[in-house]
């Protein structure tokens, strides 16, 4: 056989070059990126500029190279091998690709090989970046797990399965194609429905290999073609399903791809190209008037192709209005050749949805415009998860209003605004008062729709510039822009007076007040952080002193916090490292002089602070709940001097104080129990001072609680009296010993009537309920006297002594003497039964 001429080789090389020419001007506008490689060396001939861009290269050192020298993954060298030895000419899948710095790029590649006009043939390979797609995908996953299945595919029939096979569920469109008969429809049966696609498909053993070796992989994406004896032709996408990060299940997807390959047989290179793109592709004239869609602009428009060819694109795409582009459109399109941007498509039902749109220009042999060509991409998946993203980083789920991270932008924006226009905003912090007490009795549902209700009258009360944003809770914040310090109390009064309007949620009527805290920009702080701190310190300040009111940010109140927060930490300390002490005050018989017993009373003196008072510390333990830890100690330290002087032969009532919050303790009875098993003192001899509070806070449980502790054998009295609310129908129906005047009702005896009179009251009071009364506070003879003349039992205070240490009350009983040991009460007198 003779060679060819030198005449029809050169012909041969200017085929090649025309054609690569031509496709290089096709493939250039492309939104993929796309390879020509020669079928017989398999080197790369053209990559249009997205290719070149995809893997940073230039095109002088991509156009040229071995194919096999981007390949980077076992499947792609095994394919090209493949091809070199004929046994392969077409594969799509995804794989990785490295880009010039290394890096990995997850992709979706179509190879396949077509054929000229001239006989010449190629293989094209469109890739499309997934890389973008991933991370979206990725964040999505964390947030919105339950669109995974739409998000990964989106093919018209859909079969669910499990690990096992087993179908969780399958579309009307899935049963369309396979043309699963009605049993099947209206009764579960799995085995029914494998049987019948197998039987149903051209191929059943290739088919059922195939089921097989995904079955083997739970992790295996694959893409296959099936042919039907029907005659339908489907194209399978199979996926695993995820959850939480691990396989669950498998979704398969089908589509009808009969019409598309009977089409792909009689198109050329640019019509394969054309159909198997992903996104809308359309074809126009030089007048822009539509001549060919792909498949998914049919999908994008609603209209099947019939329809558009003809039409002018204006009534197909948003682009611009009238027959003709916009001016800039048409000079970008004659300067570049390109023009890309982003419209609003809508749909003949009305549906409008992002797209990004590229105009191609392609000119012919004389370099006149011969052809248009448009791509569109829906950006709606990826719109759509930047809102969802967005509205869950921003927005509270429950209220709906915006939360802290939105709060701290607003802020921010507020500061800077008002730096350069140089005007301030005021900023309030509000917090529901008590609202723990309904999500404990009614619970967080109950709750939750008080929130709700909250919010929105919240809202009302604000201007559309200001920003209500939940910071959790019951917390809320408001941000009033471009207000004054009288704004700011106007806005604080309306809020008050509309929370006086009774709630009524499932026919219950109940009362809410605010307390609210107001810091201003900029003398309150000048950033987002110590507005909202300071705002927060006055809404707390409100809170000590009565709930339902406002109050302004003062820089005195974070000294006060400062301070509060010093105290709690040192208290903590000093319990751990025992330096709380207790002191003794002698509690006196009026009649006869002699000591009948103690009060233990808490002291504490701070490595830095030196000696501080109950006064200061007592309030805050009790706030912070460390008064739980704190009274227990005083408990076993008092139990133990009482044991003491027990066994010393001395015969003396010890009384402690007990706090409401360590009284409702569950485990308190119990605890106390335990210490006076393990306490060789009589339970008699232990007196607990209750303050009027704690008795009237739920009175029937109360009475169970001071039932069992007169039970324990020990003695209660009623500490502070007279300073409470007590009622006296519930006051008789406790089993008390002893009644203590407070020392305000004393200090100023005999001289001011009122406190006399009071004074005299308690005392008959006590008398008529058969219990003993002592009064505290007793700093003279006068008011000795007086109480004595007045029928009261006993007293304390410094007429006798200040509160000592053990060693320094002994000395001054032997002084004054002991009162003669008597009978251990075994309970409490029955006071109904008396009166």
């Amino acid at each position: 056989m003779s060679s060819p001429s030198p005449d029809h080789a050169l012909a041969a090389d200017a085929g090649i070059a025309d054609c690569v020419d031509l496709w290089q001007a096709l493939i250039e506008g492309l939104i993929e990126a796309v390879w020509l490689v020669d079928p017989f060396d398999l080197r790369i001939v053209a990559a249009n500029r997205v290719a070149v861009e995809l893997l940073g290269m230039t095109r002088e050192t991509m156009v040229g190279r071995p194919v096999i020298d981007l390949a980077c993954t076992p499947e792609d060298l095994f394919f090209w091998e493949d091809v070199a030895a004929g046994r392969a000419d077409h594969l799509l899948s995804e794989t990785l690709l490295r880009h010039r710095d290394q890096t990995l790029v997850t992709v979706l590649r179509r190879v396949s090989r077509v054929k000229c006009a001239n006989g010449l043939s190629f293989y094209v390979v469109g890739i499309a970046n997934q890389s973008e797609q991933r991370a979206v995908e990725n964040e999505l996953e964390k947030l919105v797990a339950e669109l995974r299945a739409t998000l990964e595919s989106t093919a018209d029939g859909i079969l669910v399965t499990d690990l096992d096979g087993a179908i969780r569920g399958f579309n009307q469109g899935f049963a369309e194609m396979w043309k699963l008969p009605e049993a099947l429809l209206t009764e579960r049966d799995d085995a029914g429905v494998y049987g019948w696609m197998a039987r149903s498909v051209l191929d059943p053993g290739e088919y059922a290999a195939r089921i097989a070796a995904i079955g083997h992989d739970p992790l295996l994406e694959a893409s296959d073609v099936l042919a039907l004896r029907h005659g339908t032709v489907l194209e399978r996408v199979t996926l695993p399903q995820y959850a939480r990060g691990h396989p669950i299940g498998r979704v398969y997807s089908f589509r009808d791809i009969t019409q598309r390959l009977a089409d792909e047989k009689r198109l050329t290179l640019a019509n394969r190209v054309f159909e198997a793109s992903l996104d809308a592709i359309f074809v126009t004239d030089p007048e822009f008037r539509i001549m060919a869609v792909n498949p998914a602009c049919e999908r994008m428009t609603d209209c099947r192709s019939a329809e558009l060819a003809g039409q002018a694109l204006t009534q197909s795409l948003q682009l611009w209005l009238g027959d003709r582009p916009h001016r800039a459109i048409l000079d970008a399109l004659a300067r570049d050749g390109f023009w890309q941007g982003e419209i609003a498509q809508r749909t003949k039902t009305g549906l409008t949805f992002p797209c990004l749109v590229s105009l191609v220009r392609v000119l012919d042999a004389e370099g006149a415009p011969f052809h248009y060509v448009g791509f569109v991409k829906d950006l709606s998946e990826a719109v759509a998860a930047r809102q969802r993203i967005e509205q869950l980083a921003y927005t509270d789920t429950l209220t709906g209003l915006p939360n802290r991270f939105r709060l701290t932008e607003r802020l921010e924006f507020a500061i800077n605004l008002a730096q350069r226009e140089r005007t301030g905003f005021a900023l309030l912090f509000i917090d529901i008062d008590r609202f723990k007490q309904i999500n404990d009795s009614l619970g967080h549902i109950f709750g939750d729709r008080v929130l709700i209700e909250v919010a929105q009258r919240i809202t009302h009360c604000l201007r559309q510039v200001d920003t209500t944003a939940r910071l959790g809770g019951d917390e809320f914040v408001l941000l009033l822009h471009q207000a004054s310090e009288f704004g700011a109390e106007q806005t604080a009064r309306r809020l008050l007076e509309v929370m006086t309007q009774p709630f009524a949620i499932d026919g219950m009527k109940f009362s809410l007040t605010f307390s609210i805290g107001i810091a201003l920009y900029p003398d309150d702080g000048e950033s987002a952080d110590d507005l909202i701190k300071n705002a927060d310190s006055a809404m707390y300040h409100v809170k000590e002193r009565g709930r339902g009111h406002f109050r302004f940010y003062r820089p005195q109140m974070n000294v006060d916090l400062l301070t509060r927060m010093k105290l709690d930490h040192a208290m903590r300390e000093a319990l751990a490292e025992q330096r709380f002490r207790l002191a003794y005050q002698p509690q006196v018989d009026l009649r006869t002089g002699r000591v009948i017993g103690v009060e233990a009373l808490l002291r504490w003196r701070d490595r830095e602070l030196g000696e501080i008072s109950p006064g200061q510390f007592i309030p805050i333990a009790e706030e912070t709940g460390f008064i739980v830890a704190l009274g227990d100690w005083v408990l076993r330290e008092a139990i133990r001097q009482g044991e003491q002087w027990h066994l010393q032969g001395i015969a003396l009532t010890m009384s402690v104080n007990v706090s409401a919050v360590q009284f409702q303790q569950t485990t308190f009875i119990a605890s106390l129990a335990h210490m006076l098993a393990a306490s060789r003192l009589p339970p008699g001899r232990l007196e607990l001072e209750l303050t009027e509070s704690i008795l009237i806070q739920n009175v029937d449980d109360t009475l169970v609680r001071l039932d069992a502790l007169v039970a324990l054998g020990v003695r209660l009295a009623i500490d502070d009296f007279g300073t409470g609310y007590s009622n006296l129908a519930y006051l008789k129906r406790f089993p008390l010993h002893r009644l203590k005047i407070d020392r305000s009702f004393v200090r100023d005896l005999p001289d001011d009537e009122s406190d006399a009179a009071i004074a005299t009251a308690v005392i008959n009071l006590a008398r008529a309920l058969k219990l003993r009364v002592i009064a505290e506070g007793v700093e003279n003879d006068t008011q000795r006297d007086f109480l004595l003349a007045a029928g009261c039992d006993e007293f304390q205070g410094f007429l006798c002594a200040p509160a000592l240490k053990p060693a320094d009350f002994l000395n001054l009983a032997e002084r004054i003497g002991l009162a003669d040991a008597t009978p251990l009460p075994t309970s409490a007198p029955n006071l109904e039964t008396a009166h």
